[in-house]
């Protein structure tokens, strides 16, 4: 099926896909992730606010290597290529679905141009829209309030989302006041938090191809005119939103490549890194707001409307990707899933690169929830879901046991005790694999 492309320049479009399907929960979300806006307020804060710079700029420019999956010149052209955006089919991420089921997939769904694409089903295009038009939303949402009080940049929010912050004594543009480029300041972003191209006292600069094959440079995603950020608040990532929640859900449906989709979102976010787009901050916000979007879609949150029928229409669309997929690739789903030679294939390369990407080595900001692990099952039950919608022989209980066990570091700056801050320290991939394993030996 050929439709119309919804490309994506800034994320902001998402907000409107499916504007009053999230609004029960925004400030729920949003007031875990305004943590960032008290940072200032402590030692602990300071200095994760000084090492979200740092980091960013070492990663950014390569002076603080990483365990990519390709060599650097190649995971940089990789960067280039994420920076775009296909909301109805994803297809820029199905490398990780391997070798053989990748190509099945973008075999039917991919772009024609930057005007047009196919879809693999229309039934795998809505449970993608319901989840990113959920998720969407809720980044666009935080960048503005948390970068100057808005909506958009110039609507103020309402007294009770300011409340978000001012009741906790927080500030606006914490990431502008703190790198010394606040809002409106001569070439800072006129609505705050400043991006790390702006910030920064080094931006590596490259070319490389992007998805249409096109020779570009990476701050023509940055300044234009490829795309323009200057104005667009930093924190939280809207790619990295999009990136894993768009790879949860593929990951759902091919739950054979369940871990390899989640370390693809991984890479995602960190490609907005490399670009100069992120800070790692703005990454491990789009992260785990989109874990803690997609486990209350999966739940059936009666406070998303998004989440009625969710389970049952994520059912219809995994029997249509099996269709799809056998179809292309000649074999079942089981068996071509095996057949890859992708940079996904080397599984202890793929946890080494999650690993780091997981707080990216920023400071405990929160030393009592950094001293112990948290129960899942008693802070965050409903995260269990992300597990057993993939494989169902696991009841709530043993998964979100799993989710415990492979928690990674606490007390990180999203980590203040909340149900929504567990999500930051929860290890999906290795969570996975093992959930994984546990399942194909019953």
């Amino acid at each position: 099926m050929v439709a119309t492309r919804i490309f994506v320049a800034a994320l902001a479009v998402l907000a409107t896909t499916v504007t009053a399907s999230s609004q029960a929960p925004s400030e729920t979300v949003l007031r875990g992730l305004s943590t960032v806006t008290v940072l200032s307020r402590t030692a602990s804060g300071r200095a994760a606010l000084s090492s979200n710079l740092t980091v960013t700029s070492g990663i950014q420019t390569g002076a603080i290597p990483q365990p990519t999956l390709l060599p650097d010149g190649e995971q940089r052209g990789q960067s280039l290529r994420d920076a775009d955006v296909t909301s109805a089919n994803a297809s820029q991420l199905a490398d990780a679905l391997g070798t053989a089921l990748g190509a099945a997939y973008v075999a039917r769904a991919h772009s024609i141009d930057r005007e047009h694409y196919t879809v693999a089903a229309e039934s795998i295009t809505r449970v993608l829209r319901l989840a990113t038009g959920t998720s969407g939303p809720h980044s666009n949402e935080g960048k503005y309030l948390f970068g100057n009080g808005t909506t958009n940049g110039t609507t103020p929010v309402s007294a009770e989302w300011m409340k978000i912050i001012t009741s906790q004594s927080g500030e606006m543009d914490p990431f502008g006041r703190a790198y010394h480029f606040p809002a409106g300041a001569p070439n800072a972003d006129r609505y705050g938090d400043s991006r790390p191209f702006q910030t920064a006292p080094e931006l590596r600069r490259f070319t490389g191809r992007d998805s249409f094959n096109m020779l570009i440079d990476n701050t023509q995603y940055l300044r234009g005119p490829a795309m323009d950020l200057t104005n667009s608040p930093s924190y939280p990532s809207g790619h990295t939103t999009f990136g894993y929640t768009a790879t949860l859900i593929l990951g759902l449906l091919v739950p054979e490549r369940y871990p390899q989709m989640i370390a693809r979102g991984a890479e995602y976010g960190n490609s907005r890194i490399l670009i100069g787009a992120h800070y790692a901050m703005d990454v491990l916000g789009g992260r785990t707001l989109a874990l803690y979007d997609t486990a209350h879609l999966l739940a059936e949150d009666p406070a998303y409307k998004n989440a009625a029928g969710f389970r049952k229409a994520m059912e219809q669309a995994k029997a249509d990707m099996t269709k799809v997929l056998e179809s292309a690739c000649g074999k079942t789903v089981a068996e071509c899933a095996k057949e890859d030679t992708s940079r996904f294939s080397d599984p202890a390369a793929v946890s080494a690169f999650y690993a780091v990407t997981q707080t990216y080595g920023l400071p405990v900001v929160f030393a009592k929830t950094a001293a112990s692990k948290e129960d899942v099952a008693t802070v965050a039950p409903e995260a269990g879901y992300l597990l057993t919608v993939a494989y169902p022989s696991l009841t709530l209980k043993q998964a979100d046991d799993i989710l415990t066990e492979t928690e990674g570091p606490g007390g990180g700056f999203l980590d203040d005790g909340s149900a929504f801050g567990l999500y930051s320290r929860i290890n999906l991939y290795e969570a996975a694999m093992r959930a994984q394993q546990i399942a194909a030996n019953r």
